[in-house]
């Protein structure tokens, strides 16, 4: 992509991902059923143990009944056997998530959105371009004030990255804070195109009360799901 004064292009981007509620209720209705499982499971023993010892010596409970129930109860029983290790598997999948996220502090991430942080008068954004296109880029501070517009050409590729120096079209030079991005296109035949964009951030900590945990990222929350990949950083 070409550029012109105060940007280089690069990348696109949308905006923070609402956060994912975490799953209380799936659990909670999980345990209920075990519960209820459990709690028919006693109630079908003591009703069969009652009933073999009560039971008429001249009239003895028919076999194929007999042999139903005793069918019921083994398969009663499996359930309980297969839902305790389901409820080990939630637990050993919940922890690798856990694990997962704490690798990732301190490394620089990139996820789906629109708002980017400017330090020390730089910011960047990174754009999905799906084809060869003629990119407006409009950028809008946290007051929603536009400060700096600006068309470039920019070949297809879904990490195009767009930097910007804080320069406004006026000659302004806007202060570090957070900016937001709008980008439309238009391919060869004047034809819309759909332009997303990513930021990029430092996971600065991770929320493990949440299922999934959530990452701190630019001040935002993401699950693992929504980081698109790592960036390596430089060692000094």
């Amino acid at each position: 992509m070409t550029t012109t004064t105060g940007a280089t292009a690069p990348s696109v981007v949308s905006g923070t991902t609402d956060l994912p509620k975490s799953s209380t209720s799936s659990s909670s209705l999980g345990s209920t059923t075990g519960a209820t499982l459990a709690g028919n499971f006693q109630t079908f023993l003591t009703l069969l143990t009652t009933q073999l010892q009560n039971q008429n010596p001249l009239d003895p409970l028919d076999t194929n009944q007999f042999t139903q129930q005793l069918v019921q109860f083994a398969g009663v029983e499996q359930q309980l056997k297969t839902n305790d290790s389901l409820s080990q598997l939630v637990t050993l999948q919940q922890t690798t998530q856990a694990t997962q996220a704490l690798g990732f502090v301190g490394k620089t991430a990139l996820v789906d959105g629109t708002t980017a942080t400017m330090t020390k008068s730089s910011a960047t954004w990174h754009l999905n371009v799906p084809s060869d296109a003629t990119v407006d880029i409009t950028l809008a501070n946290a007051s929603g004030q536009t400060v700096f517009t600006g068309k470039y050409t920019a070949g297809a590729g879904t990490d195009v990255p767009f930097t910007w120096n804080g320069m406004g079209n006026d000659g302004t030079q806007w202060p570090d804070g957070k900016y937001t991005i709008s980008a439309t296109g238009k391919d060869v035949a004047n034809n819309n195109v759909g332009i997303a964009a990513q930021v990029q951030g430092t996971v600065s900590s991770v929320d493990l009360t949440q299922s999934p945990p959530l990452l701190t990222i630019d001040g935002a929350s993401y699950t693992l799901s929504q980081v698109k990949s790592i960036i390596a950083t430089a060692s000094n």
